[in-house]
């Protein structure tokens, strides 16, 4: 199965789902997969994280409080699951502010493992 059929997967089966993308810290995506009828610019929005969670990874560091593994960065109109993948790629999930949060995380959860190993 290739990152975008792993993406498509993850944002079809989640209740709300806009868009995913696996991304380096450096914010460039790897792949992606975003719908079409989306409200939101899921590129420009993950990209933009991409810089916030690199801030929080070196936080985590610094305060020796364990490796980073999820962030959930909740607005009024969308909420992001961020899900660490390895060292240097995470995975970005959007859905829309009502979407099931709980499928959200499960869904990355289980993909994680298979995505990192894909990227070695």
């Amino acid at each position: 199965m290739s990152f975008r059929d792993s993406l498509k997967d993850i944002v079809e089966n989640v209740g709300g789902g806009l868009g995913a993308v696996i991304m380096g810290y450096d914010g460039i995506p790897i792949d992606e997969y975003v719908k079409e009828d989306g409200a939101l610019d899921v590129q420009l929005l993950t990209a933009e994280y991409a810089a916030v969670l690199k801030e929080i990874k070196r936080t985590a560091e610094v305060l020796k409080a364990g490796a980073l593994e999820e962030v959930s960065i909740n607005t009024e109109l969308s909420i992001a699951i961020v899900r660490v993948i390895n060292d240097d790629f995470f995975v970005v999930l959007v859905m829309v502010s009502g979407g099931n949060f709980g499928k959200g995380r499960f869904l990355l959860r289980r993909e994680g493992p298979k995505l990192a190993e894909a990227l070695q």
